[in-house]
This record gives C-alpha cells, structure tokens and sequence, in this order.
C-alpha cells in the first residue's frame, strides 16, 4: 500500500517464465510511491532480451520523486533515453545484433495519470465496471488494421501479428505514444506483456480485476495463462485506487497543536 494526498494505491504484481520459454525476459517495476508503474518485455533471445528490459527498469527506478505531473513525464522520458542509448551501445557490441525492450507504464501525480507505452505491452484501465484498453498495440497487423488494409477478424488471425513497430532500442530515440487523464476513486489498472493478451481475452481480465483484488488478480490470470499453455513469458501488474485514508492520530494531534499556536492559546 502507498498513497499520495488524494489516493491510497494498492498493487499487486506477479511475473511466470510460461511453458515454453526456458527464460523469462520480460522485467517489472512498481515504485507507487514515486507514481511509477512499468512493465518491460525483451527481444532479441537470451541475455540480449533480458539486458533490455533489465536496463529499462534499471534506469526508471531512479526516476524519484517529481514536482509536478510534467516533471514526472520529464523524468520519465530522460531515463528512458538513457536505456535506449545503453540498449543501444549493447547491440552495437554484438556487431548489429538486434536488442530490444517494448515498455508499458502508468505515471501518477496527485490526480493526474499518464500511460505511455512503446511496442505491444498493454495498459488497460477499469472504471465503472467497463475495461477499456488506454495503448494501442505497435504491432504489423495493427497498423493494417488502422489504415483499413485488413479486417478485424484478419488481424487477428495475421501471420506476422506479433512483429512490433516500436520498441525501445530500436531507433536513435524511443518512439512512444501517451494519453492522460484524471484518476477517479475506484479506478483499477493493469500493465501486462502480451504473453498475457495472447491467452487472456478483455472480458476474462476484466472479470478477474473485479473479483478479486490486486495481487490476487495478478496470481489468477497468471495461473490461468499457465494452464493454457503460456506460450511467452507472461507479467502482470495490478494498481487500484481507493480513498486516502485520514490522517494518523499524531498527526491530528500536531496539526490541533500548531493550530492552537497560531491563535495564541495556551496549550
């Protein structure tokens, strides 16, 4: 549990190597008291893989604490320049090996939050009993999909549907997308890799974020994609907020006291 002033955060998280990877490459962040939630998902096999998402985590996690919602971004954005360019520098030692991390993450200050994302790692958002998808997918088929060159149902059925149009690591500077709003209480988020979207429909996640709470969450659809044959490594993580608690008793006490103060009263 964290909270700022407006909200408390409860998190839950949980990461499985799945049934077919001998290695897990995706990497996880959750620093709710810095309004920092991330989920990174490598490419580019065994230790290249890892060293992307593992760099991309690396650099976030000194993210610290930001004055406003844009210095938060800022913060956001220089750190993931700088998991690029180590990303980057990696590949290069490899003489041109392709390395690479998708990154999916939520920004929160006081109440404003941001999504931002790069590749086809997932953020949805429940409100109001409704699940709807905040990113959208840099994948082949997508871009097919939204240009009207392939349907719905062929999209999903595309051959090359997992090849990504983005990616950290990939070009001289991270390419994201980004949409923000205003938290409202009740709100549930979940950041996942595709090993989880590939075996897990909306309507399933959606199911499972209202049942139970956060880190029970994460644990069943975790399980669930298991036992349907995890084909990728699969990572989840669950953000829900809920009303800030008052303040604690000492506090009330100091803040009766300084007030007392202020008024001149003997105390």
């Amino acid at each position: 549990m964290n909270r700022n002033d407006y909200f408390t955060f409860e998190t839950g998280q949980g990461s499985d190597v799945g049934c077919k990877r001998k290695v897990n490459e995706d990497s996880y962040l959750s620093r709710p008291e810095y309004g920092l939630w991330v989920v990174a998902d490598g490419m580019g096999g065994h230790a290249a893989g890892d060293f992307a998402s593992q760099t991309i985590v690396h650099e976030l996690n000194s993210i610290g604490v930001a004055v406003s919602a844009d210095d938060l971004v800022a913060r956001f954005d220089q750190r993931l320049t700088q998991a690029n360019e180590v990303i980057r520098a990696q590949a290069a030692q490899l003489e041109g090996g392709m390395i690479g991390a998708t990154v999916a993450a939520l920004l929160v200050h006081q109440t404003r939050f941001d999504c931002i994302w790069s590749g086809d790692s997932r953020l949805y958002l429940l409100r109001d009993g409704q699940l709807v998808q905040q990113s959208r997918d840099h994948t082949e088929a997508r871009a097919l999909l939204d240009a009207g060159s392939i349907t719905a149902e062929e999209a999903a059925n595309w051959p090359r549907k997992n090849v990504i149009t983005h990616a950290v690591g990939v070009s001289e500077k991270p390419i994201c997308e980004r949409v923000t709003g205003e938290l409202q209480l009740g709100d549930v988020f979940l950041i996942c890799s595709d090993g989880l979207t590939e075996h897990i429909a909306d309507a399933e996640i959606a199911q499972m974020l209202l049942r139970y709470p956060p880190q029970e969450a994460c644990a069943q659809l975790i399980d669930e994609t298991v036992r349907r044959g995890a084909r990728d490594n699969v990572t989840v993580i669950a953000m829900r907020c809920s009303d800030a608690p008052p303040p604690a008793e000492d506090e009330m006490l100091y803040d009766l006291d300084n007030s007392s103060l202020d008024t001149g009263s003997v105390v």
